[in-house]
C-alpha cells in the first residue's frame, strides 16, 4: 500500500512494549511516510527520547507546551496528522481519553483529534480483563477508535495470558489500510440507517430486536472516509464526526428517511426496522393483573425500504442507489432474491443471524451481495469495519 507521504502521528505510553515501536517507526519510514513522536513521561522509562528522534527524523514530543511554536502542539499535531496511533495504550491512558481527560500533550492531542485513530493496548492480563477497562474501550470503540487487542502469551510481569502487544506487523497494515482509503464517495450524499427500532407499549416497556447498529455505524464511519457527506439515521446513541438523527420507532425512521431522500445518491437500510408495533400505546403503565396471560393487538409498521424504493420510482430519477438488508436465520438465498424481487431495491445485502459468530452484536460479518439484475457476490467473514468498505466500494462501481 502506497503510504509515501503519509503523516502518522504515533503516541507511546508507560509500558515495556514501548522498544518494540522503534521497529514501526521503522517501518513507517521505509514505506516514506513521516512520523512524529509523542511521548508521555513515563514512555521515557523504557525507551529513550533520542532513539525515537534518530528514527522519526523528527523532534519527540513530550511536553504540554512547546516554546519553540506560536500554535499549542495538541492543536498543531492533531492538524498535521492522518491518522493517530497509541502503542502501546495503557490502562490508565486508556481511561483518560475514554472520559476525556487531558492532563498530559498525548491525552490532549487524541482529545483534539477527529481523524482515524489506532489503540494498540498492552498491560497485565487482570488489567485488561477489568470491567472498568473493558468499559473505557467500548467506550473508544462506539467513538470510531480501531482497537487492536491484545494478545495472549508470556508478559514481563511473570504472568501466562492475554496482554501483549499485538505485532507490529498487525499495527503498521492496520494504518495503512486506513490511509489507503480512496475518496470515491467525495460529492456524494449516503443515508444510512441503523440499529433496531423501538415500538412503545407503555411508558417503560417496549417491542425492539437483538440489533446492534454495528453493520450500520461501520458503513457510516466508511463512508466518512471515502469521502461522503454522511447522515447516520440510528436508534443508538453514537458519537461521530458527521450528521446524526436519533430516532426510536419506524414510523420516525421513515419519517427522517423521507426528509434526507432528496439528494441523497446511496440510501442504505441497515437498521433492523420492527415488523409491528402495538395498535393503542398505553398512556400509563400496564398493571399486572391476576389473569395468567395478556394480549397485546399488534400492526403492520410502515415497509420503509419498500416505500422509499417506490418513491424513487415515483420520482423518475436514476437516484438513489437504494441497498436493504436481509437478516435471515434459514434459506438466506432464497428468501434474499423473493426479497429484492418484492421491494425493488438495486442491491440487498444478506447475512445469516443464526450463526454465532457473525450474529447480532458480532464485530465480524459474512454477507452476499444481490443485485437486482440477479447477480451475486459473497463476502467472506471478516470484520465489519472491512466488510463495510466491501460493499461501499461494489455498490459505487
Amino acid at each position: 500500500m502506497n503510504i509515501e507521504n503519509k503523516h502518522i502521528l504515533i503516541g507511546i505510553t508507560g509500558g515495556i512494549a514501548a522498544y518494540k515501536i522503534c521497529e514501526l517507526i521503522r517501518k513507517f519510514k521505509k514505506n516514506g511516510a513521516d512520523v512524529q513522536v509523542i511521548c508521555t513521561p513515563n514512555a521515557l522509562n523504557f525507551v529513550t527520547k533520542l532513539t525515537l528522534q534518530n528514527l522519526s527524523q523528527n523532534e519527540v514530543f513530550v511536553d504540554e507546551f512547546h516554546p519553540k511554536h506560536w500554535k499549542p502542539e495538541h492543536i498543531s499535531l492533531a492538524d498535521w496528522a492522518d491518522v493517530m496511533i497509541i502503542a502501546p495504550a495503557s490502562a490508565n491512558t486508556i481511561g483518560k481519553i475514554a472520559q476525556g481527560i487531558a492532563d498530559n500533550l498525548l491525552t490532549s492531542v487524541a482529545c483534539a483529534f477527529p481523524k482515524p485513530m489506532i489503540i494498540a493496548p498492552a498491560m497485565n492480563v487482570n488489567m485488561w480483563q477489568n470491567s472498568g477497562v473493558q468499559s473505557n474501550i467500548n467506550i473508544l470503540k462506539s467513538r470510531g477508535a480501531e482497537i487492536l487487542p491484545p494478545e495472549s502469551g508470556f508478559l514481563a510481569c511473570g504472568y501466562l495470558g492475554r496482554g501483549r502487544l499485538c505485532s507490529i506487523d498487525k499495527i503498521f497494515d492496520c494504518a495503512c489500510d486506513i490511509l489507503s482509503y480512496s475518496k470515491i464517495l467525495s460529492g456524494k450524499k449516503v443515508v444510512i440507517t441503523s440499529g433496531g427500532t423501538i415500538e412503545k407499549i407503555d411508558p417503560v416497556r417496549y417491542i425492539s430486536n437483538f440489533s446492534s447498529g454495528k453493520m450500520g455505524l461501520a458503513l457510516a464511519k466508511c463512508a466518512n472516509l471515502m469521502g461522503a457527506e454522511v447522515t447516520l439515521i440510528t436508534t443508538k446513541d453514537v458519537d461521530v464526526p458527521f450528521k446524526t438523527i436519533k430516532v426510536q420507532s419506524a414510523k420516525q425512521m421513515l419519517e427522517s428517511v423521507n426528509s434526507e431522500f432528496e439528494g441523497a445518491d446511496f440510501i442504505i437500510m441497515a437498521s433492523a426496522v420492527a415488523d409491528y408495533r402495538v395498535k393503542n400505546y398505553s398512556e400509563q403503565k400496564i398493571k399486572k393483573g391476576n389473569d395468567e396471560t395478556i394480549t397485546l393487538e399488534l400492526v403492520k409498521n410502515p415497509d420503509i425500504l419498500k416505500e422509499i424504493c417506490n418513491k424513487k420510482q415515483e420520482s423518475l430519477k436514476n437516484t438513489p442507489i437504494i441497498v436493504g438488508f436481509c437478516a435471515e436465520s434459514e434459506n438466506l438465498e432464497e428468501n434474499a432474491k423473493d426479497k429484492i424481487n418484492k421491494k425493488g431495491c438495486d442491491f440487498l445485502i444478506a447475512n445469516d443471524i443464526s450463526r454465532s459468530d457473525i450474529g447480532f452484536n458480532s464485530d465480524e460479518n459474512e454477507v452476499i451481495i444481490f443485485d437486482k439484475s440477479g447477480g451475486k457476490n459473497k463476502l467472506e467473514k471478516s470484520s465489519k469495519t472491512l466488510i463495510a468498505r466491501k460493499i461501499l466500494e461494489y455498490i459505487n462501481h
